[in-house]
């Protein structure tokens, strides 16, 4: 009988020190996560983007921490190996550290996921070290910020000019310290993801902050070419939306000709 190994935090150290990169992957359910397993996927993040990608919001903000739990668990239920990780949704840990404590406690004894994410830097790393000190896992999220789409009124690239660039070094530095096992970096120029890559010892995991981070995660809908459209920084690598489209539509008409099924 062979024992699959399951994938740590501590894996993911390893693998920024060894230079191996690994590949990320949202996910929403049990099916998805056995093909992206499958598949070379060694990270599956449930995202509050399945807000948008299968709930039908037009943004992440009415997620709930029950949409999350119940997602996750699913996923969680369909890996073998991989590390699952939860996206804490808004309003349910920016209040204090104790409130994303319990918040944290619901997921990880509901899902049986392996770790947390937050967004935030800089702000967020008093709730981050207060998580890590409590046996936590958790994953910062700086750069774009979608759960915070309403104060900047766009998806837009972050830290572009020289305050932004300093604020976001400074992000990166201070929710490291507070303990987070690795920290996401989505919408940046790649030339500050490269910098902020080399100068932590923690693993970075890029969306959009160029192919020097230590992983690179995309969403499961734009990698597949589900999505109605991509962000520029997420290339759909086939067109799954398409082939859906015609396998429906043909059996549509079978169904409208009497064709389906065969005698």
């Amino acid at each position: 009988m062979t024992t699959l190994k399951r994938i740590t935090a501590a894996t993911l150290t390893r693998a920024k020190q060894a230079e191996e990169k690994m590949v990320w992957l949202t996910a929403y359910d049990a099916a998805s996560a056995q093909i992206a397993e499958a598949a070379g996927a060694e990270v599956l993040l449930v995202g509050d983007s399945l807000g948008m990608v299968s709930l039908g919001f037009d943004s992440t903000l009415p997620v709930t921490l029950d949409h999350m739990i119940h997602h996750t668990a699913a996923v969680v239920r369909g890996r073998s190996k991989a590390w699952v990780v939860c996206d804490l949704p808004f309003g349910s840990y920016q209040q204090n550290p104790e409130q994303a404590f319990l918040s944290s406690v619901r997921v990880l004894q509901e899902s049986a996921c392996d770790a947390v994410k937050i967004e935030g830097g800089e702000h967020m790393a008093n709730t981050i070290s207060f998580l890590s000190e409590r046996g936590i896992a958790v994953v910062a999220h700086i750069g774009l910020t979608p759960q915070s789409v309403k104060k900047f009124g766009s998806y837009g690239k972050r830290a572009k000019d020289d305050a932004g660039r300093a604020q976001l070094i400074q992000d990166a530095k201070a929710v490291a310290a507070a303990g987070a096992v690795c920290i996401v970096l989505e919408n940046i120029p790649a030339d500050l993801g490269t910098e902020i890559t080399n100068m932590l010892d923690t693993p970075t995991v890029g969306i959009g902050a160029g192919n020097h981070c230590d992983a690179q995660v995309l969403v499961w809908n734009d990698l597949l070419g589900i999505s109605a459209s991509n962000p520029p920084f997420a290339p759909a690598y086939a067109n799954v939306r398409a082939v859906m489209s015609d396998a429906i539509s043909r059996w549509a008409a079978d169904v409208k000709a009497g064709q389906f099924p065969k005698a």
